[in-house]
């Protein structure tokens, strides 16, 4: 077996399991699960209407490249969400559709990396876990940047030594952020452009969170964006991968794409011909219909908006965290150590959140996840409305 296997540790979710396998939950109270950033909104009928309709077509194999209908409905999503120089970005060049976007960020990790001494993978950290994994079995180590409270969560680019950089060849970003919630602002993304011109590395951009954000005036911005603004309309060295899961509410239907860079998408398209992860096309046509549409993901948004309104009020006299700026996650500090206070919250209130040290790595005697612990506000409103009444209670009783 590679032997790099050995160097992945336990999924997030592994160590939660162990840790609330040594407590019992108390069965009066019924489960709330804030642990998993799984949405539980409704997913959109219209969308699940044409899944139905078009299941005649299991019959038809997939091609990796994806129907030419749905890469030229996401190029011009992109072109109108991220305002994007008309028929810059191409569904034909540009965009290859994803069997969600956990896949397609570690397979392009290691189509990317070139196993050279001292091989760098770039990373936010706390981060998405394939981010670590996709590096170590590409053969590159990765360099963790803290995002901290007094940075606003964002990694502080300018502390990385200029011989990382040259080292570097895979830039991680994840904006809006996961735990964090942070958004990476224009300015910080056209000077990451010029530092991958100055290094040659490749940005990507995790924005899967992209449109669960709480002011409809400002959405965050995009790596893509940055690009056009600059005027970059050949997207050199970036790419960006974008999801339905959060979007639309379409977890299981396992479908985003990456978009970017053609010089860089043309290889990864011959990679993934042999990776074998083509989707199905009646995903493909049901995808079709949900980038299409902005209407569902407006409503979306009003939810997440008064759930963590309501959330946020009945925490704040208890906790200390920030609002986020977009996603569906709070990050608070915890009175406790992060892992006592979720298996104890367990314990006495039968509501699961994620310790934020299962997310982080400790690096120079610092672990950014220490002390906080993640909330995916993405049960019911009802649901999370009184899972924070029961963290007060925990909170008040410690």
């Amino acid at each position: 077996m590679n032997p790099d296997l050995d160097r992945l540790q336990p999924y997030p979710f592994e160590k939660l399991n162990a840790l609330k396998a040594a407590v019992n939950a108390p069965t009066e109270l019924e489960h709330i699960a804030l642990s998993i950033g799984e949405p539980r909104h409704p997913a959109p009928e219209f969308v699940l209407e044409v899944l139905a309709n078009q299941l005649n077509k299991v019959s038809n194999y997939p091609t990796t490249k994806g129907l030419p209908e749905l890469n030229e409905a996401i190029a011009a999503w992109c072109e109108r969400r991220f305002h994007l120089t008309p028929n810059t970005l191409t569904g034909k060049d540009h965009v290859l559709p994803v069997n969600g976007t956990r896949e397609a960020i570690f397979a392009f990790t290691q189509a990317l990396i070139s196993r050279q001494p001292n091989a760098r993978v770039a990373s936010p950290n706390p981060f998405y876990q394939i981010y670590e994994g996709a590096a170590y079995l590409a053969g590159a180590e990765p360099y963790f940047m803290p995002c901290l409270a007094e940075n606003g969560f964002i990694p502080d680019f300018d502390a990385v030594p200029a011989s990382v950089w040259q080292d570097t060849q895979l830039l991680f970003l994840c904006s809006p952020g996961n735990p964090t919630g942070a958004v990476i602002g224009m300015d910080v993304l056209k000077k990451l452009i010029a530092l991958s011109d100055q290094y040659d590395f490749v940005i990507a951009s995790d924005e899967c969170y992209s449109e669960i954000y709480f002011d409809e005036a400002n959405p965050p911005a995009g790596l893509l964006q940055a690009c056009a603004e600059l005027g970059r309309d050949d997207y050199k060295n970036c790419v960006v991968f974008h999801s339905l899961s959060k979007r639309s509410n379409l977890p299981g239907m396992r479908s985003g794409f990456i978009a970017g860079d053609a010089a860089l998408m043309q290889p990864f398209l011959l990679y993934r011909t042999y990776h074998g992860c083509s989707m199905p096309i009646q995903h493909q046509l049901a995808s079709i219909a949900a980038w299409q549409d902005e209407s569902h993901t407006i409503a979306n948004r009003l939810v997440y908006k008064e759930k963590f309104e309501r959330v946020g009020e009945i925490l704040a006299p208890v906790l200390n965290f920030t609002q986020p700026e977009a996603s569906f996650y709070l990050w608070p500090e915890t009175p406790i150590n992060e892992e006592d206070f979720a298996q104890q919250l367990f314990a006495q209130q039968n509501v699961t959140v994620l310790p934020g040290s299962y997310l982080s790595r400790t690096v120079n005697g610092i672990n950014p996840g220490q002390n906080r612990v993640r909330m995916a506000l993405v049960a019911t409103t009802e649901e999370c409305v009184e899972a924070a009444q029961r963290i007060r209670r925990f909170v008040e009783s410690l």
